[in-house]
């Protein structure tokens, strides 16, 4: 009895001794990072607890390789921006490219025939996109082309990455929590414009400024998560139902049709294929009213005659920027030309829309061969690993749908999905290797996956 006493004082001293110096390291790394900033208090706190976050990820990189990714998976969610300087990005970029350096440099390569079709899918859309960046040469044309290339090619292998490692679990519990502080967010947010200014669409103020779009899209892929938890994943089932309510709750309060829509139709497309009775209930009940929901607004936002509504406002857009591609309809304008544009001043608000006005016909065929190629890819994955394969066609497939409806290239918008579809590829290649080895390491254990990529890497793999 003595000696069991001894062993749990030493056990929680010993606990006490990491849990107070990683608490003043946590502490001291938000402060350093929140008097670096040349922002104001509102944003740079955000800021501040997101950078600290990952500069604790880069301290621990030595040791757990795996550490940086792993904090990257929900400061992806964060779309705050971050200044230095003269320059001016998102936390979410931010961290994606800090995970993907680590990535390349510390994680296996035993990339699947599924990841390698992906990663080529996409740099065929990058040729076609570098034709557009030679004929109209401005910065901001440059910088965006390498940033589409790390919202898919980079969030792949960050999601891979940690898949890889055996951190699906985590991940997606760690997608859960940043799902719930956004819904709590925009929960939050409609007490006060309900009271103050009536039933309206909730643009989330905290736990930092989001717009509508952003925030259900977010939870629309969460939700996701919830509905279909691969068997891989070992989520519980007393995570998963809340935090799905959760996120219903949360874009109804958004009102974001196009995150909707996503969501209703990889949840059909995933009963249908999966032939998941226990959920055509639970499709329909969402998908019938919720349908009749997003019409009657498009329809009472027509019959208004409201020049300034959201339907008519795209519509307007549409022409303007049907006849600016008119002008240079083969290799477009550049890539964020409306940085630039003395005039076209606005991001086209539909994904081929974007496309062909920045990047032309070429640019146009290379994204259509990209993403037929993405659904054709994922699919055939699905037929051969079915939930992890579920869950990252659907994912990808939401992006997608609903970029038809709203803006395309938008920083977590598009990499969320891509990452969550790396994960479910890297867990499947590590489901594969165990099931051939009986020496792989313990899935969720980063120091002995450590050790192992360590040594690894020094002996050049």
């Amino acid at each position: 009895m003595t000696l069991r006493r001894a062993a749990v004082q030493a056990f929680f001293a010993d606990l006490w001794a990491n849990v107070w110096r990683w608490v003043l390291f946590a502490v001291a790394a938000v402060l350093a990072v929140y008097f670096a900033l040349d922002r104001d208090v509102a944003s740079g706190a955000v800021d501040a607890i997101a950078l600290g976050v990952l500069v604790i990820g880069v301290a621990l990189t030595p040791r757990h390789p795996m550490a940086l990714p792993m904090l990257a998976v929900p400061a992806v969610f964060v779309t705050a921006r971050v200044g230095f300087g003269g320059g001016d990005l998102t936390v979410s970029d931010l961290a994606l490219a800090l995970a993907f350096m680590t990535v390349v440099l510390l994680s296996r390569h035993d990339f699947s025939p599924t990841m390698r079709a992906l990663l080529w899918l996409n740099a065929v859309y990058q040729f076609t996109t570098l034709l557009t960046v030679i004929v109209n040469p401005f910065p901001q044309n440059t910088v965006e082309w390498f940033h589409a290339w790390l919202l898919i090619s980079g969030a792949l292998l960050v999601g891979w990455g940690v898949g890889r490692a055996g951190l699906m679990r985590t991940a997606f519990l760690l997608m859960f929590v940043m799902g719930a502080v956004i819904a709590l967010g925009t929960i939050a947010t409609a007490v006060v414009v309900f009271v103050t200014d009536g039933f309206q669409s909730i643009y989330p103020l905290w736990p930092w400024p989001m717009h509508k779009n952003f925030a259900g899209s977010a939870m629309a892929l969460v939700a996701l998560i919830a509905f279909i938890k691969p068997a891989a994943a070992d989520l519980p089932r007393k995570a998963t139902v809340p935090v799905f309510w959760l996120m219903l709750v949360g874009i109804a309060l958004t009102q974001s049709r196009q995150a909707a829509i996503g969501l209703l139709l990889s949840m059909l497309i995933f009963t249908l294929r999966s032939g998941a009775s226990r959920h055509k209930v639970l499709v329909a009940v969402l998908a019938i009213p919720g349908a009749v929901l997003i019409v009657q607004s498009v329809i009472d936002q027509i019959q208004s005659q409201n020049r300034f509504n959201s339907t008519y406002q795209r519509l307007e857009w549409f022409r303007e920027v049907y006849a600016l591609w008119k002008h240079s309809p083969i290799f477009g304008h550049g890539l964020r030309y409306w940085y630039v544009h003395p005039t076209a001043n606005f991001q086209p608000p539909q994904a081929e829309l974007e496309v062909v006005a920045s990047a032309g016909l070429v640019g146009l065929a290379g994204f259509i061969v990209m993403w037929i190629g993405f659904l054709v890819v994922l699919w055939k994955f699905w037929s051969k690993h079915t939930a992890l394969g579920a869950l990252a066609f659907t994912a990808v497939f939401s992006r997608i749908v609903q970029g038809q409806f709203d803006l395309f290239w938008v920083s977590a918008q598009v990499s969320i999905p891509f990452v969550i579809a790396g994960v479910c590829l890297g867990a499947q290649v590590l489901a594969s290797h165990r099931e051939n080895s009986d020496d792989s390491p313990k899935i969720e254990n980063l120091g002995e996956q450590g050790a192992g990529w360590r040594s690894a890497t020094m002996s050049g793999r």
